[in-house]
């Protein structure tokens, strides 16, 4: 009986595990809905036209595809810098913009003086390691963000001696991966040699 129930409720949370990423995906694209119906209701409210509405959207995303493409050709489009130097007058939403852009920034930019690298570091004692990304150096001190499993977006902010990190092979993609999956998806099995 005793074994019954302990491989009933082992099935139970693999099943729990098996759902979790799909439950979190479709949380994803409710959102991305619920978001999206939104703005059309709020759109429709003022032009009472289901032509209008549609129209719209359409140019707005005629608008997005040529700022993004704008922005990969060329740089940033006149739109986006007017836009910076309003938000740059106003006290609190300067900071707010200015540190959402460097955060979304380190993720997506192709520019290659964005720090993108992962190192490992001993955290929150000795001995023990933790992938985190480099947001920022100076001299020998780096700047590290550590996400904590199983949501990558929070974490810690620390400052840390150049000699007390240990560079990784991985990129961000895949130590968000590692992080996101709890270990389980960690292809680096060679780098723990390095920690010890």
């Amino acid at each position: 009986m005793k074994t019954t129930v302990k491989k009933t409720l082992n099935y139970f949370l693999i099943g729990i595990f098996a759902v979790i990423p799909i439950v979190i995906v479709l949380q994803i694209i409710f959102f991305v809905k619920t978001m999206i119906s939104e703005s059309y209701s709020m759109v429709y409210q003022y032009s009472d036209s289901f032509v209008y509405t549609l129209l719209f959207f359409l140019l707005s995303f005629v608008l997005l595809v040529s700022i993004g493409q704008k922005i990969v050709k060329k740089g940033r489009p006149w739109v986006i810098t007017v836009f910076e130097h309003v938000i740059d007058r106003i006290p609190l939403l300067n900071t707010v913009y200015r540190v959402l852009k460097k955060v979304l920034g380190m993720f997506f930019s192709q520019d290659q003086a964005i720090a993108k690298e992962v190192v490992y570091i001993e955290y929150p004692k000795e001995g023990i390691w933790v992938p985190a990304y480099v947001t920022n150096r100076f001299e020998n001190k780096y700047v590290l963000f550590i996400p904590t499993s199983p949501n990558p977006t929070s974490g810690f902010t620390v400052i840390a001696d150049k000699s007390k990190v240990i560079e990784s092979s991985m990129d961000i993609e895949q130590a968000t991966s590692f992080i996101v999956s709890v270990g389980v998806d960690y292809a680096q099995s060679a780098e723990m040699t390095k920690l010890s």
